[in-house]
């Protein structure tokens, strides 16, 4: 791990660190490794990722969705490919300016960001709230 560590930024070893302890927790709760993108992601199984796409386009309603929108590394990388809503989300960024792993850490937890999304997300909340109990 030392020679890994060397080589990461903060919020990489502690985005590292957390997983290990807290499974792929992102930053807004959800929980990366039951993604079926990223798990197609991870498999490099094209098939799966076009059948992700295309119950994604139902799902969310966005029929133009392409396969690409589902390649995922995971929200916690800074270095992979990150799908769909992850480049852009406003809480994962959030939380790589405060230098913490998820919002579970964070000491403004509970702010309008987080709240409005887990309001919509109760398992996100679930997870964030088992985070705290631990901490």
């Amino acid at each position: 791990m030392d020679a890994i560590a060397s080589n990461l930024s903060p919020w990489n070893l502690r985005t590292m660190e957390a997983n290990m302890t807290e499974k792929m927790i992102a930053p807004c709760g959800l929980d990366c490794a039951s993604c079926e993108g990223y798990l197609a992601t991870q498999a490099n199984d094209m098939e799966a990722l076009q059948r992700v796409v295309e119950h994604w386009r139902v799902e969310y309603n966005h029929p133009g969705m392409k396969v690409e929108y589902c390649i995922c590394d995971g929200c916690l990388s800074t270095s992979g490919r990150l799908g769909g809503h992850c480049a852009e989300c406003d809480i994962r960024a959030c939380a790589i300016q405060r230098g913490v792993a998820n919002c579970a850490h964070c000491p403004d937890y509970g702010c309008a960001k987080i709240s409005r999304f887990t309001g919509f997300v109760p398992q996100a909340r679930a997870n964030l709230e088992a985070i705290r109990a631990g901490l």
